[in-house]
C-alpha cells in the first residue's frame, strides 16, 4: 500500500526540481501524445490527471487549442510549477486533488490524460471506475504507468541486504486492462515496453528517484535510517548488473488506452444519455 500523505509531500518537495531529470516521463508523455494523432477525438474538456509540472499540459493546450484543459496533482507545488509553464493569455485550470478520488461532476470530461501518476493510487480497479464517472459518453481514457520488471535490479538488489519494501508495488499488464474491463471501459487497448536508463554508479540513480519524488513510500517501508553498510552492501550487490561499465535501471512502461461507453450499466440498469435518445428520435 502506497502511503499517500508522505507521496503527497515527497513529491511537494521534488517540484522546484522535478524537470531537470524527469527523463523517462518526459518520453513517455511525448509517446502518448503521438498516440492521439492517430486518435479522431476532439475533447471539450481534457482532464490531465497527475499532471505534475504540467508539460503535458502545455502541449494538450497548443494540441486541443478550444479545448479547456484541467491540471490535476495532489501535490500543491507541481500544480504551482503547471501554472508558471503556461503562457500568460492561457493559463491551465488546476485542481489540487486524487485520481481516487476526482473533485469533478459525472460526465464532465472529454479526454483523460493521464502519464507515469497511476501507480500511486492503491486501488487501480476503483481509480478505473473513478475515472470512467467523470468521462463523458465516447470519452477516452489515456495513460501510462509503470509495470512489476521496474526496477528490478533496485528490487534485487535490496532483497540481498534485508527483507523490507524498497520498491513500491506495480501490477501487471494483464491486472491493469482486467481492472478497465470490471470498471466498465469499452475497447481498452494495453501495451507494454521496456525503457533502461543506465548509470555510473547507483548513488546517481537514488539521486534521481529523490529528486523526481519516486522514492519508496510503501507503508511497510523500514522508517529509519539506512545504515551506511547496509547501503554499501546493497550497492555491491547491484553491482552484479554491470554491463560495458554502466548499471541499468529498467522501467516496464505499460500504455492503455479505453472508451467510456454510450450506454452504462450498472446493477443491472442500462442508462443512456439524453442526446443519444434524441439523436434516435430523429
Amino acid at each position: 500500500m502506497i502511503d499517500k500523505n508522505q507521496a503527497r509531500r515527497s513529491f511537494a518537495r521534488a517540484a522546484a526540481r522535478y524537470d531537470e531529470v524527469a527523463v523517462l516521463q518526459r518520453e513517455t508523455a511525448q509517446r502518448m501524445l503521438e498516440r492521439l494523432d492517430y486518435i479522431r477525438h476532439q475533447p471539450a474538456v481534457i482532464l490531465d490527471v497527475g499532471a505534475g509540472t504540467g508539460e503535458a499540459t502545455a502541449k494538450l493546450a497548443a494540441r486541443y487549442r478550444k479545448a479547456q484543459v484541467i491540471a490535476l496533482d495532489f501535490a500543491l507545488p507541481m500544480l504551482q510549477q503547471a501554472r508558471r509553464r503556461g503562457p500568460l493569455f492561457r493559463k491551465p485550470h488546476c485542481l489540487c486533488g486524487d485520481a481516487e478520488q476526482l473533485p469533478l461532476a459525472d460526465a464532465s470530461v472529454d479526454l483523460i490524460y493521464s502519464n507515469a501518476a497511476l501507480q500511486w493510487c492503491n486501488d487501480l480497479n476503483a481509480t478505473f471506475r473513478e475515472l470512467l464517472r467523470v468521462l463523458c459518453p465516447d470519452g477516452l481514457l489515456m495513460f501510462s504507468t509503470f509495470g512489476p520488471d521496474t526496477l528490478h535490479e533496485l528490487r534485487h538488489s535490496w532483497a540481498q541486504v534485508d527483507g523490507m519494501p524498497h520498491v513500491s508495488p506495480f501490477p501487471e499488464m494483464h491486472q491493469v486492462g482486467d481492472a478497465l474491463v470490471s470498471a466498465g471501459f469499452a475497447d481498452p487497448v494495453v501495451d507494454v515496453e521496456r525503457v533502461t536508463l543506465t548509470y555510473e554508479a547507483v548513488p546517481g540513480l537514488m539521486r534521481d528517484l529523490k529528486t523526481l519524488g519516486a522514492h519508496n513510500v510503501t507503508r511497510g517501508r523500514h522508517k529509519g535510517l539506512t545504515g551506511k553498510g547496509r547501503l554499501q552492501a546493497m550497492y555491491q550487490a547491484y553491482e552484479a548488473f554491470r554491463r560495458d561499465g554502466r548499471l541499468p535501471a529498467t522501467y516496464e512502461v505499460v500504455y492503455g488506452s479505453a472508451w467510456a461507453p454510450k450506454q452504462r450499466t450498472e446493477d443491472g440498469v442500462t442508462s443512456i444519455s439524453l442526446d443519444m435518445f434524441r439523436q434516435g428520435l430523429r
